[in-house]
């Protein structure tokens, strides 16, 4: 009977030991009560690091053109389809051109008839000394008004063909064939997107980072995240009262016409280089009263501890964090588990290899108990 008390008492002193609470086991030791905490750790090393300042900016074409009619009239013919990529100088439509012809023709032959004139004047003044000065000088100016007069109306022919003034995609047309125009009204848009710039506002805390020609990479995310290399090719020189912010252009190359105006891109200027930074996960520092920690894996003669090292953080990116004060290069840090870790417990390394004395003193406890249970469970048997 009393053998059976000891095997009950064994087994529930290896129960207690195996218990869990928030993944952590307690064991007792004759030396020490300590919890065993599972956790995840990164051995850090020295590596480059940049950092970046992020804005969302809004694609827009290097030259976007609105093309408008110069002369009034009734569009008489389409000569390029929407969305069709034009050569600078290509007829887009054609106006009617009826009637600026006919007072075409009607100037020229006012020219001609005043160029008659003043020939012949200039022949009997100059040779036989017949007529006046005067009349001499009055053909004279009759005969180039008339030509220029010509000249004017030649050109306003012309003009009803609307060409396009630069190379690129007819992006857009406001008008079809049989639609009054008027001189001003716009016709067609094109863009020119072989390259786009990308214009947002950076904050003025950090204008003294930000320089014209920097290299910077632009991710856009309705095209799958790909990113882009470009350059920054403007920066404003006023700040934005209501933003505290002031405008940039990002140039890009867009071969294939990918990137579409319009579109939001994400931009990262490239603000500071460290060659040797010490990178942890922006997850693995811990904010206390007095300032930030993370979790060190400390080994000790009794295994591997959790030690709360204070730090100081500097320059972040995305989901990780430049540790500048605080931190070894080969120190192991906690990164997964480190909200449940507390100063001193006994850590237990998952999700890799661990080394051989990873084994804690808690574990052994608990080993301990529950070998001396299965014995007693033999005994009574």
């Amino acid at each position: 009977m009393r053998n059976g008390i000891v095997a009950i008492g064994l087994v529930a002193a290896a129960v207690s030991a195996c218990g869990e609470a928030g993944g952590a086991e307690v064991a007792s030791t004759d030396e020490e009560r300590v919890r065993t905490v599972n956790v995840e750790v990164m051995e850090v090393a020295p590596r480059t690091f940049t950092n970046v300042v992020r804005i969302v900016g809004t694609v827009e074409a290097e030259r976007d053109v609105t093309v408008s009619a110069e002369e009034g009239g009734r569009v008489e013919a389409l000569l390029a389809a929407k969305g069709s990529m034009v050569r600078a100088g290509q007829p887009l439509l054609r106006i009617d051109d009826g009637v600026l012809r006919a007072q075409l023709d009607q100037a020229a032959s006012q020219a001609a008839l005043a160029e008659e004139t003043w020939e012949r004047q200039k022949r009997l003044w100059e040779q036989d000394s017949v007529g006046t000065e005067m009349a001499y000088l009055q053909a004279r100016y009759n005969a180039e008004t008339a030509k220029a007069q010509a000249r004017v109306l030649n050109e306003r022919v012309s003009r009803t063909v609307v060409r396009a003034p630069i190379a690129g995609v007819l992006d857009d047309r406001m008008v079809e064939v049989g639609t009054m125009v008027g001189p001003g009204a716009p016709v067609v848009r094109i863009l020119d997107a072989d390259t786009v710039k990308i214009v947002g506002g950076v904050p003025e805390r950090f204008a003294a980072d930000i320089e014209r020609g920097s290299e910077v990479a632009v991710v856009v995310d309705a095209l799958g995240g790909r990113t882009y290399a470009g350059a920054i090719d403007f920066v404003g020189s006023a700040i934005a009262g209501d933003s505290r912010t002031f405008p940039i252009e990002v140039v890009v190359p867009n071969p294939g016409l990918g990137i579409k105006p319009g579109m939001v891109a994400n931009v990262q200027i490239a603000r500071q280089a460290l060659d040797s930074a010490l990178v942890v996960p922006r997850s693995a520092v811990l904010r206390r009263e007095d300032g930030y920690i993370l979790y060190v894996a400390r080994e000790t003669a009794k295994g591997w501890r959790a030690e709360a090292r204070p730090v100081v953080p500097g320059a972040t990116r995305s989901e990780q964090v430049v540790i500048e004060q605080g931190l070894e290069p080969g120190e192991r840090v906690v990164v997964v588990g480190q909200q449940r870790v507390a100063h001193g417990d006994a850590l237990r390394f998952m999700g890799g290899p661990a080394p051989e004395e990873t084994r804690s003193p808690a574990r052994t406890g608990a080993d301990t108990a529950g070998s001396a249970a299965e014995a007693a469970a033999g005994g009574e048997g």
